[in-house]
């Protein structure tokens, strides 16, 4: 059973430690010192994670942390009500008429295990995986969502998003990404052979990854931009991932959260008894 972490908004991620299998409320030896928080989820929290970008590398080197997220999902069951992923699950996801990406077969396979042992799954589009078909909707049974989706669970009301496009002077890549959802590239992108449109779709994610480097967090327009506005509308905690940054921000009962990633941080966010908690899942031993 994985430990969970909780995340300050100024600390690094750190791997969390591993409690003993017969006390899950107990960290072992000096990770008790770092106050970690080792308590089980309970069978009625709500998770949120965001950016695994699965696919980004070969197998062999994305195996681990694969095997990471697979235990993760194992977990859930009897422990969470509903998952959110928010986003970026994959580095490109795109279904053809007749054909899925084989590539992440495991992870659709946990899934849909997950499905079956009766946790809800909601899988908001990312600016990677935005071409989310009806595969996952009609054979695993998870809702996809387009934009922002309002979470009321627990007294709380919660906004959330990927997170991409919403700070402005972006105007250019607001334009592209219409173009790319547009059904006209839609129904043109499958013309592509699999084996050419697929290969083809991860060349360009990882040629434009290369070519921008990576933002500096900027939290207070983050705040400015993305979170007051939904303050505004009643809100009362915004949550985005896109940033790849694990933070959180909370002032007068208002509250922000980053999500991080599943490629270093290995964050999430659970909603437990109306309190929302950023926190680490440790690595398999």
């Amino acid at each position: 059973m994985g430990c969970s972490q909780r995340v300050s908004s100024d600390e690094a991620l750190t791997h969390a430690a591993v409690a003993r299998p017969n006390a899950p409320r107990a960290c072992v030896g000096a990770a008790a010192e770092r106050d970690l928080d080792c308590a089980v989820m309970h069978a009625g929290s709500v998770v949120f994670l965001s950016d695994a970008h699965l696919g980004a590398q070969a197998h062999e080197r994305e195996a681990a942390r694969e095997a990471r997220l697979h235990g993760f999902l194992a977990a859930l069951p009897g422990r969470a009500s509903t998952l959110y992923i928010v986003g970026d699950l994959f580095d490109f996801w795109f279904e053809y008429r007749t054909a899925i990406p084989r590539r992440h077969f495991r992870t659709l396979a946990a899934l849909e295990r997950l499905r079956d042992a009766g946790v809800g799954i909601v899988y908001l589009n990312g600016n990677h995986d935005f071409w989310l078909g009806t595969f996952l909707t009609e054979t695993l049974g998870i809702r996809t969502v387009s934009g922002a989706v309002e979470v009321a669970e627990q007294g709380r009301r919660l906004w959330v998003h990927h997170g991409d496009g919403l700070v402005g002077g972006d105007l250019g890549y607001r334009m592209l990404r219409a173009v790319l959802r547009h059904p006209a590239s839609i129904r043109a992108y499958q013309w592509l052979h699999p084996d050419l449109g697929i290969p083809l779709a991860h060349a360009v994610s990882d040629w434009s990854r290369r070519s921008r480097a990576q933002p500096l967090l900027e939290p207070e327009r983050l705040w400015n931009e993305i979170a007051k506005p939904r303050f505004a509308e009643g809100y009362d905690a915004v949550i985005i991932g896109h940033f790849h940054h694990a933070y959180e921000r909370r002032e007068a009962g208002r509250e922000f959260f980053l999500l991080g990633d599943w490629i270093e941080r290995f964050s999430y966010l659970e909603l437990r008894e109306g309190k929302l908690a950023l926190q680490t899942w440790s690595a398999p031993e």
